[in-house]
Parts: C-alpha cells; structure tokens; sequence
C-alpha cells in the first residue's frame, strides 16, 4: 500500500513539474510558434510539388523564415524555383507571419465560436505589443476585416494595370500575390529583378508604396486614424508614428535623388520625372518592404549607409515591419535633444514621455547594435565579401528589410544561418526574445543610489 502511494505521489510531482514546463510566457510562446512556422514552412517548400526542381532543405528554411519574418531575402528566384503551390505556401506565410500567427488562430477560435479565454488575449497583447488586455479581441476584428479589404481592393487596383498585360489569371494572381508582399512589408516578387521594369510606372509604383506605408504605420495607429476626426484627436503614439513616417521618407528620398542623380548605375540613365518617382520609391520601401526598381549593388556608399539606416529604425510598432521601431528611434532623439536643452522631462506634443519607455528605448537599441555587432562580426569570417556589403546584408536581416547589395545569393551555409537568426531576432523583437530568455521577475528590494562618472 505504501509502494502504491509512493508511485502515485512520484507521478503527481512528474505532472506537475510538466505543466510548469507547459506553462511558458507569452513571450516564450511567440518565439516557439514563429520556430514552428519557419519549421513547416520549409517543410512545405522542400516537397516536389513546391519546386521545379530539387532544392536543399536550407534553402527551403531559408526562404520560409524570410516569407515569415517578412523579410524578402532570397537564396534562390521565387518566380522560377517554386510551383505555383509553391508561391501560395509562401504567399500564406507571407500573410500569417505580417498579421501575426497568433491573430490568425485567435481569429480562427471566433470563427468556430469558442470562447477566448485571458491567456489567449495575453498573447495576442504580447503579439500586437498593447499596453493592456482590454479590446484585444475586437480588435483582431477589426484588423483582419481591415486588411483583407484593402489587399483585395488594391488587388482590383494593380490588376487593372496588369491584367491587360499578362492576361485574366496571370495579370490577378500576380496582383495578388504583390499587393500581400507589399501591404505585410515582405519585399517578395515573382520576377528576379524585383520592380525594376515598373522604375518609371506611376501606377505599380504609388499602389506599391501606399500598401507599404499603410502596413508600415500599425494597426493602431490605423484604427486610431479611423475614430479620430482630427490630427489633434489622435494618440501620442499616432502622432509620433505619422510625424516620423512622413519625415524619414521625404528626407531618405531627399538623400538618394541628391547621392544618385548622376549614378549610371542606379538612376543616371533616367529621365527627370523617372528620377523622382524612382527617389520616392526607393525613400519609401528599402525601410520596410524589400522592393526596389533599381539596382542596389550599384549604388553610392552614402547612399547605403541612408538605407542601412532606415532598415534598421523600421517600421511603426505593431505593424508588419520591424527594426527597432519609429517610435523607438524617435524617442531617444527627442530624450536626447532634452537633455542637452537642459530639461528634466521629454515633452512633445504637450505629452511627457515616461522614463520607462525611454529605458525600454535604449534597451531595444542596445540590445540590437549588439546582436547586429556580433552578426557581422562572425559574417566578416564566414563570407568572402567585403565589410560594407556584409554589414549592409546584417541590417537588412535584423529590420527584415530584404534588400541586399549581391551577398544573399552567395552566402555559406554558416551566413545563411546567421542571417536567419537576424530574421528572427527582427521580426520578433530583441526584447521578446530576451524576456523569453531570462523571464524576469520584478523585485520590490530598492538600493541605495552612488554616483558614477560619464561623459
């Protein structure tokens, strides 16, 4: 009788000592499920009726982690390499890794008519990256029915352009399949030159760029946009997110119109109208989305070194870009900026920002120079290139950007590696992964202040 309780007691710790093992923090559960995704996306894309023709399961990997980071960087052609089954697993991937896999399955529960319950919304709030709990399920509504109005109405839009060019099927899928590259920032193209031969199309390219910025800004700043009947109305967030878009785009076009106005390689050769609209596009997508209508290769290195930094400031929070965020970025600045003015509080738009987010601002930031440090640190061993290359192929992993200077095509089996894990860490966020990592525990112990010298 004694033996049979022992075992009972034995078995009872096993399954609880299981369950805590089960129970991991929405962060930890993010990082898992995108794995998973990258997992049986590469799955999906090394079977034979994905190709046409035989592939390793690293390219496979390689090209579901960037179709899930949003990335864009390729090892292979898309528009040749894949079936059209193919190109529809990455076209899902695209779309599930832009809104987030767990809007998906949230939305998938309420479909069927199951209850969320608070574990759920906690992950979707850890997803979306939202102050509070509340309102997360009505707005998963509200972004999924958003955004598969707008890719359907820009799809009606792009094929109008296409359809007379490619035909019915041809002209719709592929409007199809780049208005969901384009409005998830994922920078994938069925042709090897990207958008290259729509350089001078007003059309592809104000379509193109307005589904970019949409995704780019976040689905907050989009409903917040949606309630608010003036600029003065909007959220602080909102505002910083607007201000910030609409400024690094105009100067990041200022910047390439002046670096390659005489640049053969890029947009020398074009005539003047061609050149702002290749400008305008290229101040607009390289930050995010991946596509391009020129060659990077070819490009100034003031000019790369104004994309490098674009890429890695990105996109809005909560968006469908990464990087370290506008928000980010613009915080630091104007945290900065006050504190040479000599002032004890960031104020902007009558709103002190509060010290915890300008400490999360620095940390995000420290944390990513680190990671894109190290990465290119490893590349410069692993690849025969040269350093800016390598380093420009860094930022553009870490902001899952997905443009490249030549290297992706090249890259050894250790750099393609290396590159994916930057996919990652972007897409999910140095801080999700470092929570996922470390799971912190706050403490109520306070410590005596000291004085250390800086500067």
């Amino acid at each position: 009788m004694y033996e049979k309780r022992r075992k009972v007691t034995l078995l009872t710790k096993k399954y609880r000592a299981g369950r805590k093992w089960l129970k991991l923090h929405p962060p930890q559960v993010l990082a898992l499920g995108f794995i998973t995704l990258f997992i049986a996306g590469g799955f999906l894309l090394w079977l034979p009726v994905s190709t046409t023709r035989h592939i390793s399961f690293l390219d496979a990997f390689f090209t579901a982690t960037s179709a899930s980071t949003i990335t864009g960087l390729n090892v292979v052609d898309i528009g040749s390499t894949y079936t059209l089954f193919g190109q529809i697993v990455i076209m899902c991937l695209i779309q599930i890794g832009g809104l987030g896999f767990m809007t998906f399955a949230v939305f998938t529960v309420m479909i069927l008519g199951r209850k969320i319950g608070l574990r759920q919304r906690l992950l979707i709030q850890e997803a979306l990256n939202q102050p509070n709990v509340g309102g997360i399920v009505r707005l998963v509504k509200v972004l999924i029915i958003f955004s598969l109005f707008i890719e359907l109405a820009a799809t009606v839009l792009l094929s109008m352009d296409w359809v007379p060019k490619f035909g019915l099927l041809k002209g719709f899928y592929y409007s199809l399949f780049h208005v969901v590259s384009a409005f998830n920032n994922a920078g994938f193209s069925l042709w090897p030159n990207s958008l290259s031969d729509y350089v001078g199309d007003p059309v592809v390219n104000i379509i193109i760029t307005v589904l970019i910025t949409t995704g780019g800004l976040g689905f907050i700043v989009l409903v917040d946009i949606w309630y608010s009947k003036q600029f003065r109305d909007l959220t602080l967030h909102s505002k910083l997110m607007i201000t910030g878009t609409l400024v690094i785009s105009v100067i990041s076009m200022l910047f390439f119109f002046l670096f390659e106005y005489g640049n053969p390689g890029t947009i020398g050769g074009l005539s003047l109208t061609d050149k702002l609209i290749a400008s305008y596009f290229q101040g607009v997508s390289p930050r995010t989305a991946g596509f391009n209508t020129i060659d990077f290769s070819h490009i100034h290195e003031g000019t790369a070194l104004i994309i490098m930094l674009q890429m890695f400031i990105g996109a809005g929070s909560g968006s469908t870009g990464s990087g370290i965020k506008v928000t980010t970025f613009l915080v630091i600045l104007l945290a900065v900026m006050s504190f040479i003015r000599g002032k004890d509080q960031t104020v902007v738009f009558n709103r002190s920002i509060k010290s915890s987010t300008i400490m999360r601002s620095i940390a995000i930031v420290v944390i990513s120079l680190t990671t894109v440090f190290v990465a290119v640190l490893i590349l410069t061993v692993t690849e025969h290139a040269s350093f800016f290359t390598v380093l420009f192929e860094a930022v553009s992993a870490f902001g899952t950007a997905g443009v490249t200077m030549g290297l992706t095509d090249h890259l050894s089996t250790a750099g393609r590696f290396i590159i994916i894990f930057l996919m990652f860490l972007g897409r999910v966020g140095p801080l999700t992964l470092a929570f996922s990592l470390s799971a912190p525990k706050k403490s109520n112990i306070r410590f005596p202040s000291g004085d250390v010298f800086t500067g």
